[in-house]
């Protein structure tokens, strides 16, 4: 594809709430879809849903008011007016093909978010890296400020529990997922770009048409709209620069002249503390309770999205960002058994994996520990076209398993396999192997000793090996 979306206009208006009638979301258990779902019920929608399995997610939207049922069937869609779903969801799913030959209204899972966010002041939060935590640090931020903010994430915050909340009348955060192109319907009044790095290449065909469509995301705020970038990405300072005149435009950074300058930042742990200086020179501390120097980026995204996006003050945004508790699966501890620390994180590009390997063996040596990662690639095409990147990413660890690929959508591809990743890491002098997640879970059990640092790392279902490491680790 070439970045447009064949399936949907996300440059058309999105209809009002109060519009959409009873809507039913196919595949309501996923991360973006359940937010969706918690938001539309917030605001008296009356919810069904459908998944292929049952899930914690789908039992706790029942407990909050939606009809949901397990498998897909025609009859779900009787009685709805509106089906939302997102790009994952093929033409050929059954109660997709029943609501398209009832002629109902079809909405792409961010459609039907820009409904619910209808007359709140927006503030979405794109990048290739780092904007789920970057939305998870801002809502807490503006939370700490006396804000109570609306918030979709694509991810759970650690200390709310939930993935959305709705709030009538306070600022909404939105993590806008650039993928497909859907970030492009939230026409927020303030656009974080964390970050603009060539990925999804599978939807985009090429890195200039990411740059582009990040262009287009950001040139959806209004004219007197705020862009936040960053200035120590090149593909996100070259987007400031594009944008100098047309918006008022905010960077961060190491970089001299960033208007929010990182400074200095020393750390201890899993702890960070730095200084941060304004345009007017006044310097200020920012403390941080989740580890590496990405996350400070992040937080100084946040901090400027917070005091110069919404007003809030910048002593409390400071406060809230020192007691921030994290996102689920972004560098989460699992664990600690016998001095062995089991992590479990998303990444899953080449700068999100480089990004969690360097922060972790920095914690991991310097406590005299060796680093275990076991990795799970996401998608064959993007394990086709990045595995030089995910190899180089992977390197500082000093033991490194590579599970299957998870295809997710995609159907695999001839010749691609974990092993291109475990290939290039060799040649490089890097050991590393393919091995099944049951003998990964037995490598590490048998060779991690106090002061070891283990992180499963990936989009898939390598979650779910985090807590078997912990259980394997008390019964050894």
């Amino acid at each position: 594809m070439d970045g447009g979306n064949p399936r949907f206009d996300f440059s058309a208006p999105v209809p009002s709430i109060a519009d959409l009638g009873r809507v039913h979301l196919i595949a309501i258990g996923g991360a973006g879809m359940s937010a969706v779902a918690r938001l539309l019920l917030a605001r008296g929608v009356p919810v069904s849903g459908s998944d292929a399995k049952d899930s914690a997610v789908l039992q706790a939207l029942a407990q909050e008011g939606a009809r949901v049922g397990v498998g897909h069937d025609a009859q779900r869609i009787e009685d709805v007016d509106a089906v939302v779903i997102s790009s994952v969801i093929r033409e050929d799913n059954v109660e997709l093909r029943a609501a398209r030959g009832r002629g109902l209204l079809v909405l792409h899972r961010a459609q039907a978010l820009a409904s619910a966010m209808s007359g709140q002041h927006r503030l979405a939060v794109a990048g290739a890296n780092g904007k789920t935590t970057t939305t998870a640090m801002l809502t807490s931020a503006l939370a700490a400020a006396g804000f109570d903010p609306s918030f979709a994430s694509g991810g759970e915050l650690a200390d709310r529990g939930t993935n959305a909340h709705w709030h009538d009348g306070a600022p909404f955060v939105v993590e806008a997922d650039e993928s497909d192109g859907s970030f492009l319907a939230y026409r927020p009044q303030v656009a974080v770009v964390t970050n603009v790095q060539p990925d999804h290449l599978d939807f985009y065909g090429s890195f200039e048409r990411v740059e582009q469509a990040y262009a287009e995301f950001a040139r959806t705020t209004p004219v007197d709209g705020l862009v936040i970038a960053c200035a120590d990405d090149p593909g996100s300072a070259r987007l400031a620069r594009a944008l100098a005149g047309q918006r008022r435009v905010l960077t961060y950074g190491t970089d001299p002249a960033a208007d929010l300058r990182l400074v200095d930042t020393t750390s201890e742990g899993t702890h960070t503390r730095s200084v941060l200086r304004d345009p007017s020179g006044v310097e200020r501390e920012l403390r941080l309770a989740t580890p590496g120097h990405h996350n400070v980026l992040n937080a100084c995204a946040a901090v400027l999205a917070a005091v110069e996006g919404v007003g809030a003050e910048v002593d409390a945004v400071l406060g809230g960002l020192a007691a921030f508790g994290g996102a689920r699966r972004r560098f989460e501890v699992r664990g600690e058994v016998g001095g062995v620390t089991v992590v479990d994180d998303y990444a899953h590009n080449p700068g999100k994996v480089a990004a969690v390997v360097a922060t972790a063996a920095d914690i991991a040596h310097a406590r005299q520990g060796r680093l275990f990662v076991i990795f799970q690639p996401h998608l064959f095409s993007r394990t086709r076209d990045f595995a030089p990147g995910f190899a180089r990413g992977l390197a500082p660890a000093d033991d490194v398993s590579l599970l299957d690929i998870y295809g997710a959508r995609e159907d695999p591809i001839a010749g691609v396999s974990s092993a291109l990743v475990v290939d290039a890491l060799v040649a490089a002098g890097h050991p590393a192997r393919v091995r099944s997640e049951q003998e990964a879970l037995d490598h590490v059990l048998a060779s991690a000793r106090a002061g070891d640092l283990v992180v499963t790392v990936g989009a898939g279902d390598i979650t779910a090996l985090a807590p078997r490491i912990v259980d394997g680790l008390r019964a050894r």
